[in-house]
């Protein structure tokens, strides 16, 4: 049983035994994605429930420690979120495809900006399952190599279509991604995803802080330390980018909650001198433009300036919305398009339930999942409450025997985590 794992499993696995991302693959299958949520809005006796956790809160109050009601919840550890936002493999393939330092960082801001929609599950703001120490969170992608190129010469696929996948695994490069949750307190999540052929990878860590802000939450994801922990490489151009990201907003929490992303981001490469600067503009108190018809999509300007700092020249700005479309204006004149809403979703890979250990997301908290779905709460309530108090019984055992907790996949070096055996090492 899953329960009975919490506690130890990642301590007694010496290091020769971990697996890495390669070797959790064999048996993945195309992931039958859950349904999105059911877009409701808040019912009247939940409404009730919010009211009494808000007379409870005061603004700015950090809500880490704060036992959220159970119908906020989506279908879905916080582990497999990151995981949705590398749902167009494709762009971030073709980064390293790039003829030059600039189009590169260019192909890496065009991936950026149209990765957060889909890491949303429809337009309903609902909260993800807090990660457990320890538990983990394994899947991989298969892309056609005739797909990756640099987006701006790309062909355009189908709307709203996924991506085919090549029936012969040579026709198609794999992106492998695993997740962890490394600590409770701060909750500190890493993720590394790496494709061998293409010699790219990324390496990262979260450190989630909410906070109470009246009628909204805010949900800051920040690096524990300094925000080089956050890096994408190229290994074949000996490139890092450093980036950061926005905060998110939950509004409107006692009618239909929505979801917004804001604050200014940014993305540099100290070896070419290139570099972006983002702001995910929020909607203003009064006024301010909504996504007509989709409650909860809010209108997120992107005012990235894509410059060269040698130079000081600037090669590309751009302007939108993230979850809708994005216009680009290169240096040269020329303008392009993307609709996020249209680019193809490629499936994740993902080991059935029955081939999972017992600190997988999705084994972990299926129980959970389950309730959910059926939409008994009270039972999905239940289910969470025994998974929470068995994580803050170890944690005390744990304190007692003043030790501490070793993670799986991950290694604390300096203020950031840097999974175990990472691409750029193993070269």
């Amino acid at each position: 049983m899953a329960l009975a794992a919490l506690g130890t499993a990642a301590q007694e696995m010496p290091p020769e035994e971990r697996r890495g991302p390669q070797a959790l693959t064999a048996d993945e299958k195309s992931d039958p994605e859950d349904p999105e949520e059911t877009e409701l809005g808040v019912m009247e006796d939940q409404r009730s429930v919010i009211l009494h956790l808000i007379s409870q809160l005061k603004l700015g109050m950090d809500l880490t420690k704060v036992v959220l009601p159970t119908f906020i919840l989506e279908r879905r550890s916080l582990l497999e979120m990151y995981a949705d936002f590398m749902a167009h493999p494709d762009l971030l393939l073709a980064v390293t495809a790039g003829a030059t330092p600039q189009e590169r960082v260019i192909c890496f801001v065009e991936y950026y900006l149209t990765a957060f929609h889909e890491g949303r599950k429809g337009a309903l703001a609902k909260k993800p399952y807090n990660p457990i120490i320890g538990e983990t969170f394994h899947c991989s992608w298969e892309v056609p190599k005739d797909r990756v190129k640099p987006r701006r010469t790309a062909p355009h696929a189908p709307a709203g279509h996924e991506h085919p996948l090549a029936d012969e695994p040579s026709k198609n490069y794999k992106l492998r991604f695993v997740a962890e949750q490394v600590s409770h307190h701060p909750p500190i999540s890493c993720f590394y995803c790496e494709c061998k052929e293409k010699r790219l990878c990324v390496n990262t860590h979260v450190w989630t802080k909410s906070k109470f802000m009246g009628m909204s939450v805010g949900v800051s994801m920040i690096g524990e330390g300094n925000e080089e922990n956050r890096v994408l490489r190229l290994l074949e151009h000996g490139e890092e980018y450093v980036f950061t990201l926005p905060s998110a907003y939950a509004r409107s929490i006692l009618t239909i909650p929505w979801v917004e992303l804001g604050g200014k981001v940014s993305i540099s490469c100290a070896k070419t001198g290139y570099s972006a600067a983002v702001i995910f503009h929020t909607k203003p108190f009064y006024g301010g433009k909504v996504h007509s018809g989709i409650a909860g999509d809010v209108l997120a300007e992107h005012a990235p300036k894509m410059k060269h700092n040698p130079t000081n020249t600037i090669v590309c700005k751009a302007h939108g919305e993230w979850n809708g479309t994005l216009e680009f204006t290169y240096n040269n004149g020329e303008t392009k398009v993307i609709d996020t809403t249209a680019l193809p979703v490629y499936p994740k890979k993902i080991r059935p339930l029955e081939k999972q250990g017992p600190m997988e997301s999705r084994n972990l908290w299926r129980e959970v999942t389950r309730c959910l779905r059926l939409g008994d709460i009270d039972a999905a309530t239940e289910q969470k409450r025994r998974l929470e108090e068995k994580q803050r019984v170890e944690e005390r055992k744990r304190e007692n025997l003043r030790a501490p907790w070793q993670p799986k996949y991950f290694i604390q070096e300096g203020d950031g985590w840097v999974y175990f055996n990472p691409l750029w090492k193993a070269h």
